[in-house]
């Protein structure tokens, strides 16, 4: 099993958005082939500050999704208003 880790710092402004677009498109991701969960995950420090974790069977199927038009269209939207650039790591389960 693979686990995606992915750190993202949003502007304040796009908050509330990226709340609402994530409740829209996390069980969109869950469905896809390969993964078995994903969650959202908000810092207690930085509220501007959020991770994604989700488990895939294998890199193949992560980079399926990363090639889909469902990554492509979500990516559209939340990259312009990140404060910084997001940080991703793969980790096997172990």
């Amino acid at each position: 099993m693979l686990i995606r880790l992915v750190k993202m710092h949003f502007s304040a402004a796009f908050i509330t958005q990226f709340k609402e677009t994530f409740k829209t498109v996390q069980p969109k991701i869950a469905a896809f082939k390969g993964c078995s969960a994903v969650q959202l995950l908000q810092d207690s420090a930085d509220p501007n500050v959020f991770f994604t974790i989700s488990h895939w069977e294998d890199e193949q199927h992560l980079e399926d999704y990363r090639q889909s038009l469902l990554f492509r269209e979500t990516w559209t939207v939340v990259k312009p208003n990140f404060q910084s650039k997001a940080e991703a790591w793969s980790l096997l389960s172990s």
